[in-house]
């Protein structure tokens, strides 16, 4: 039986972190060659040691720095040629704090990573997929999709992408390019710990059960069904989806 991404390249920023991770693991396990860049030496050189395959790479570059992501995109380009799969999934959630008071060094270096190294993904993994099309998968989040107080820069940004996801899935549609993004609900993950924390300092449980209780499903999403849906996207199963927005939610958009 023919696995899904069996000769399939491809890419995938925040390639050390949980969703990440497990999205190199299943396409790996499906036949692709992948690599993963990060801006966290160590957590990349962990994720090398525990995937442990020799069809994946492994590249060191900060998305927020546009002349570092045009050097993983030569690199790509190096490794591969053509990329069949873009994950543009590389972000940061930055702090819980009310909108007057929130750091404005903060504020720019969130939309400097989570919308311009998402811009500057597109702009130079693009050339590497418009000769035989592919499939780019960004991760927004369901932040993109409603308001949540005190943590107005994440929540913009989180939107951002999702305008972003719409224009190129219209101009990416006559190379055969497919965009869409994926939306998750809190994810049991690194950053809802961090998030958790901030909203309720001292009393993480009990935020994330005030998370959970938030999502009609009753828990948070693990990184194996973000991972899931990013499979999906990037497999031939979705050929004819393109500018969609994908929650992952538990019902929680509803």
């Amino acid at each position: 039986m023919k696995k899904r991404f069996e000769k399939k390249k491809v890419i995938i920023t925040g390639g050390s972190g949980g969703i990440g991770r497990e999205t190199a693991k299943q396409m790996l396990n499906e036949g692709a060659k992948v690599m993963i860049t990060d801006i966290d030496k160590d957590a990349l050189k962990e994720a090398e040691a525990e995937i442990n395959s020799d069809d994946l790479y492994v590249y060191k570059a900060d998305i927020s720095d546009e002349k570092q992501v045009k050097e993983y995109a030569e690199k790509a380009k190096e490794l591969f040629g053509h990329v069949d799969v873009f994950f543009n999934n590389a972000g940061i959630e930055g702090k819980v704090i009310p909108l007057e008071e929130y750091p404005m060094e903060l504020f720019h270096k969130l939309i400097d990573i989570n919308v311009k190294g998402t811009y500057y993904g597109l702009r130079y993994l693009w050339p590497l997929m418009k000769d035989k099309g592919g499939s780019v998968i960004i991760t927004s989040s369901v932040a993109g999709l409603t308001g949540t107080p005190n943590v107005l820069p994440y929540v913009t940004s989180k939107h951002a992408i999702i305008g972003m996801m719409r224009s190129a899935a219209l101009e990416g549609a006559q190379y055969k390019i497919r965009v869409n993004t994926i939306n998750p609900s809190p994810v049991d993950n690194r950053m809802m710990r961090s998030l958790e924390d901030g909203f309720a300092p001292g009393q993480g449980q009990a935020a994330k059960e005030n998370f959970e209780q938030s999502i009609p499903l009753g828990r948070y999403a693990t990184n194996k069904e973000v991972a899931n849906l990013a499979l999906f996207l990037g497999s031939d199963d979705s050929e004819f989806i393109t500018g969609t927005v994908n929650p992952v939610d538990g019902g929680m958009t509803a």
